[in-house]
């Protein structure tokens, strides 16, 4: 059903995009005008169509525009582009996409490299750094003959010098030869060891030692009338010491010389170039680490990850349990002789013994009787290898990825003891800019590198070449501050950075790029972003606007929605039940009732000519806080002396039976706090986990829990065979239904034959992909659908059998809603499919590819996995921003959920900056007050209403706004 156009076929091509019949994924043929120039905001439930409009309708026709403009030779390059499934689209402009699913998982990649402030900063101090010896911090310049005759005239009157040229330094040697050269050369003194001695005939020094010689070319008193003797001596002190001379005063000496080399011990230097402080040139990157800045080491809190543990329960983890190999036998070689057995905890083993087994035996040897797989025993008199030694040729000898990826298990990351983490050889570092490096530069948060760099004065010099420089380096600095990205340091490592943060990075890099009549296509930028800052990241795309660009944001945010210029909201449910157009308008006519009566579509509470987009905005509907807040079991988790990254050796404290809510300004430690600390710290005690925790000093209350559960949002499978019915579970359960049907025990068929995984029922042709590969040779391959099995994955046999009219293909075509009423009477499967209902993805399919899920999408199917689950009510669930992606009637639908797995007895523990979420916590803990190095402590914690009374949170002002005022009188959205 096509729905109805708000707007005539009479709009200008030039002022609108006009699209007409998109049909892409579950469109349902919509008609949509989009101004042009304007900040276009898409919103509506998730699974509504949203990104189904903005990336794979607009988007890839104007990236399959764009393609299509190039040569066939250029285009075997770019792969095939496929025409969205639209009838016309006009008035597109081209388009770039800044989506979440960008960031770099590339080690070398850092905030500066991607923004390009460090070429910038490597230009800069080519240009401009001053060379400095990177063995004794001496400053290296080269200089004229004239610019050391005028800074020694420049000394005072009638002081008198002895200009001195260098020829040993630091050497061992009697040097009888070099004192007969200098005596011929006609020089009658030189300076030995700080003291000037007369050459005599035969004169040598201590050979055992070592010496400084340096030649008296000339003895003077300052005075106008010398210049021309100075010159003079000055030159034939640089030819004797080769292009260095020493001017020894009355202060001390003065060094000059005439290239790139220390005066005090000669080591030359290669002028600065910006690959020399480049991490990923070999010019400039640190040769022990190869420019990463760190190294990985086997640690030993992770080989013993628990000292109470005994050698039978995996004490020493990379021995696994006791079997017969030759390991263990030397482990019972050591134990024999030290007199323990494999059931003494590691704590109570002699340290000597501990240290053999540990780093080996060294040259004493051990009584080892090795059984071979015959059963024959055999005494052996050998040394213990030990197993950090046997770790370590394991990983650089193996060819297995497999056995590389166990030994790397064991291994912590550690900064690189050579450059100190600095990346660059010493030379590049020793390079310096008004007294910085360029390493000291970028472990800069973005908020000081441009407060250093605004008030920083310049020389001459310095601004003559570096004026253009420090400009470009100002502008992006400025940029990244705007969008709400201070707190960030320029070498922070771009795998770190959550998707909100990447996609905000690249905001700011295209706002730099000044380009104009361009169709950015943004996917919720405001992800991990503060309230507090909203306001800039708006500025911000309203700023791209104002160049002259089209700026689509596909959002959930109440101030992104309220602030732009106009507003499509699709709907009205998710899956197949959305893919209509609901409401379009300026934010005014958004919130305008519609005068004709509404149409109801699906279930409650959609409806096709209603808008619950707007009735949230409005205030008509709205996600009510508790009338009570829990307060738990009386028990708490206390982790104390927190002190990883920016956290400031603070204590958190946590009621357990609790929906806990940590909340602080971007960058103020809540990452650092709760995944980095607290979640690996609970990971190591209670599930034995091997990630090392961040410092802190002790953590209490583990007795009254028993495990910790971290749902994330990374993807729930790498490849196309994992889908949602496979993660949960379900599958499994679906594949036995369908091995117990009366045509499957006729046939003989097992549960394995319903999986597309195993050879046994599924497509020789395309073996269970769906798809096959055709090899064009000079063009790109070419996927299309298989045409034996016509994309169904498996043979005619086994999609012979059916459950109630469906077969297996059938079923994994389905969405969770559909699927709970084909197995609404199977106990099992309707269980967890009710989970992944009630988390609000009834519109996705069963199969639906891993890789196609957005990483909201992937986080509730982990969440719902979870909730399939039988609870033991002691469980800590971690979640980190799980309204990413949500909708206002998705936020209330996930926070039933979680308030559900409170009311078993467990604590969930949510990183969250979504108010709806905040005000609905039972306690609330706030850190800050700013970001990066301003922040790491807890400004206040307790209850929401208890929150509201810090002066110091800026969490506080806005859950005010939100617990005081009535949504209905807030001041009204521009038109």
């Amino acid at each position: 059903m096509a729905s109805k156009r708000t707007y005539t076929d009479s709009c200008s091509p030039g002022e609108w995009i006009q699209v007409r019949g998109a049909r892409e994924h579950n469109l349902k043929n919509i008609d949509v005008d989009i101004p042009r120039d304007k900040l276009v905001v898409i919103t509506g439930l998730s699974g509504s169509g949203k990104s189904s409009l903005a990336f794979d309708t607009l988007y890839a026709e104007g990236q399959r525009r764009y393609v299509e403009c190039l040569s066939v030779y250029a285009r075997q390059f770019l792969g095939p582009m496929e025409r969205p499934n639209v009838d016309k689209i006009e008035g597109l402009s081209p388009a770039i996409s800044i989506e979440q699913k960008t960031v770099s998982r590339n080690p070398r990649s850092t905030v500066g490299t991607v923004t390009e402030i460090y070429d910038y900063l490597r230009l800069l101090f080519a240009r401009v750094g001053v060379q400095h010896c990177h063995k004794c911090g001496t400053p290296v310049q080269r200089q004229t003959q004239d610019q050391m005759v005028d800074r020694i005239l420049s000394l005072p009157r009638k002081s008198r010098i002895v200009i001195l040229a260098p020829v040993v330094r630091g050497r061992k040697g009697h040097y009888r030869e070099l004192f007969e050269e200098i005596a011929k050369d006609g020089f009658t003194r030189a300076r030995v060891d700080g003291e000037i001695r007369e050459i005599t005939p035969g004169m040598k020094l201590n050979r055992y030692r070592i010496h400084n010689i340096e030649v008296v070319i000339d003895r003077l008193v300052i005075m106008k009338e010398i210049r021309s003797r100075l010159a003079e001596s000055i030159e034939i002190g640089l030819k004797t010491g080769d292009g260095v001379v020493i001017i020894q005063t009355d202060e001390g000496d003065l060094l000059f010389s005439q290239k790139n080399a220390c005066p005090v011990d000669g080591t030359s230097y290669d002028d600065p170039a910006p690959n020399n402080f480049s991490f990923n040139s070999p010019f400039g990157a640190c040769p022990a680490c190869n420019g990463l800045g760190e190294r990985k080491e086997f640690d030993l809190d992770l080989i013993l990850p628990d000292r109470e543990l005994t050698l039978r329960r995996e004490g020493i983890a990379p021995l696994g349990k006791p079997r017969s190999n030759w390991w263990w036998a030397q482990v019972e070689a050591v134990a024999r002789a030290y007199g323990f057995d494999y059931d003494t905890p590691i704590k109570d083993i002699p340290k000597e013994a501990l240290d053999v087994l540990l780093y080996g035996s060294g040259k004493q040897k051990y009584e080892i009787v090795y059984t071979h797989p015959g059963g024959r025993s055999v005494t052996y008199h050998q040394t213990v290898s030990g197993v950090f030694n046997s770790l370590q040729h394991y990983y650089e000898t193996t060819t297995s990825s497999g056995i590389r990826e166990w030994a790397e298990s064991f291994m912590n990351t550690l900064p690189c003891e050579a450059c100190r983490g600095g990346r660059l050889r010493e030379e590049s570092l020793a390079v310096r800019f008004h007294e910085k490096s360029i390493a000291d530069v970028a472990r800069m948060s973005v908020l000081d590198a441009h407060a250093s760099f605004t008030t920083l004065e310049l020389t001459g010099r310095e601004q003559l070449i570096g004026e253009q420089i420090l400009k470009e380096i100002r502008s992006r600095l400025t940029f990244l501050l705007d969008v709400g990205l201070g707190y960030l340091t320029l070498d922070r490592s771009a795998r770190s950075l959550s998707g909100g943060e990447a996609q905000r990075i690249r905001l700011a890099t295209q706002i730099g790029t000044q380009l104009v009549g361009v169709m950015y296509i943004l996917d919720e930028p405001s992800i991990g972003l503060h309230q507090r800052d909203n306001h800039r990241l708006i500025q911000s795309l309203k700023d791209l606007r104002d160049l002259g660009n089209t700026v689509i944001v596909v959002e959930h945010d109440r101030d992104m929605i309220t602030n732009a210029d106009y507003i499509i909201d699709l709907g009205p449910g998710a899956g197949e039940h959305g893919g209509h157009m609901i409401k379009t308008g300026t934010p005014r006519q958004f919130l305008r009732r519609n005068a004709h009566q509404e149409k109801t579509v699906g279930k409650p509470p959609y409806t096709l000519n209603g808008s619950l987009t707007a009735q949230y905005i409005s205030g008509k509907r709205r996600i009510e806080p508790p009338r009570q807040r829990r307060t738990g079991n009386g028990y708490a988790l206390v982790l104390e002396g927190a002190k990883g990254n920016n956290l400031k050796d603070i204590t958190l404290s946590i009621p357990l039976g609790t929906f806990t809510c940590i909340t602080g300004v971007s960058g103020s430690g809540k990452s650092s706090l709760i995944n980095e600390t607290l979640y690996r710290a609970l990971g190591k005690r209670l599930m034995h986990m091997k990630a090392v925790p961040l410092p802190h000093r002790t953590i209490h209350g583990l007795e009254h829990v028993d495990k910790v559960i971290d749902i994330d949002q990374t993807p729930i499978g790498r490849t196309p065979r994992s889908n949602p019915a496979t993660y949960t579970g379900v599958f499994t359960h679906i594949r036995d239904l369908f091995a117990n049907l009366p045509e499957s025990k006729i046939r003989g068929y097992k549960p394995g034959r319903f999986s597309f995984n195993v050879s046994e029922g599924s497509c020789d042709a395309c073996k269970g992909d769906g798809v096959r590969k055709i090899e064009m040779n000079f063009l790109p391959d070419v996927y299309v659908v298989c045409d034996v099995c016509n994309g169904r994955r498996y043979d005619r046999e086994t999609l012979a059998v059916h459950f109630r009219g469906k077969s297996i293909n059938d079923v994994l075509n389905m969405t969770v809603e559909e699927a709970r009423e084909l197995f609404s009477e199977i106990h099992p499967i309707k269980r967890k499919l009710d989970t992944l209902y009630d988390v609000g993805l009834g519109y996705i399919r069963l199969g639906q590819r891993a890789t196609t899920l957005s990483g909201g999408e992937a986080q509730r199917v982990k969440l719902a996995t979870e909730l399939s689950k039988i609870s033991t009510g002691k469980t800590v669930y971690i979640l980190d921003e799980p309204t990413t992606g949500l909708h206002f009637e998705d936020v209330r639908m996930l926070l039933g959920v979680l308030n559900r797995l409170v009311d078993r007895g467990n604590t969930v523990i949510v990183i969250e900056h979504n108010l709806e979420v905040i005000k609905c916590a039972d306690w609330i803990v706030d850190l800050g007050p700013e970001g990066g190095d301003d922040g790491g402590y807890i400004v206040a914690q307790g209850t929401p209403e208890a929150i509201l009374k810090s002066k110091k949170s800026y969490t506080a002002d806005f859950l005010r706004r939100e617990l005081t005022q009535p949504q209905s009188k807030r001041k009204a959205p521009h038109a």
